[in-house]
């Protein structure tokens, strides 16, 4: 039975935005469990993803607490996979395959539909070899939110802003909607 939404964090600091998305998912009766990437964990911390989902955050592939793996584990009762922030590295890795970190290897395992929520800087957005990995992902199904343009932590104005957590929100809800 498909029961949980997986939220996993990349390394940007659009991070700190995804605890009011998981907060929203939780208050909408979900249940969210999360993974934190190595680079996640030095823009948020693990506490407030324990305190919000009420389980301490997934961030090594050898979690003691998923006997078959983490990878295994979340993806069999994964109902949706988000990615916010989705970073240019994480984008990558989906596209070419790769089961690089816990994250990577989830997406790779999971057979449930997957939302990402791109966040970077605008020339790394716009890099043609960015857009090639946003359109391999949508080949394959991924659905995606954003980016956006406003205002980027490089202290610039342009795309490449990660979608609020509302209108991130939104798009789960529809994703979920049979």
């Amino acid at each position: 039975m498909n029961s949980r939404i997986v939220v996993g964090i990349c390394g940007g600091i659009a991070a700190y935005k995804t605890a009011s998305l998981i907060s929203k998912l939780v208050q909408s009766g979900e249940r969210v469990s999360v993974v934190l990437t190595d680079a996640a964990q030095s823009f948020v911390g693990p506490a407030t993803f324990a305190a919000l989902c009420d389980e301490q955050p997934f961030s090594s592939s050898f979690d003691p607490r998923c006997a078959l793996g983490p990878h295994i584990e979340l993806a069999s009762d994964c109902k949706m996979l988000v990615i916010a922030p989705a970073t240019a590295h994480m984008l990558s890795a989906c596209a070419n395959g790769l089961a690089s970190c816990l994250l990577s290897t989830l997406y790779l395992n999971v057979e449930c539909p997957v939302l990402m929520a791109p966040a970077m800087s605008t020339p790394m957005w716009e890099k043609p070899a960015v857009q090639r990995n946003v359109d391999q992902l949508r080949s394959d199904g991924v659905h995606f939110v954003g980016p956006e343009e406003g205002w980027l932590s490089c202290r610039r104005k342009g795309i490449g802003r990660m979608s609020e957590p509302e209108t991130i929100h939104v798009h789960c809800r529809r994703l979920l909607v049979p």
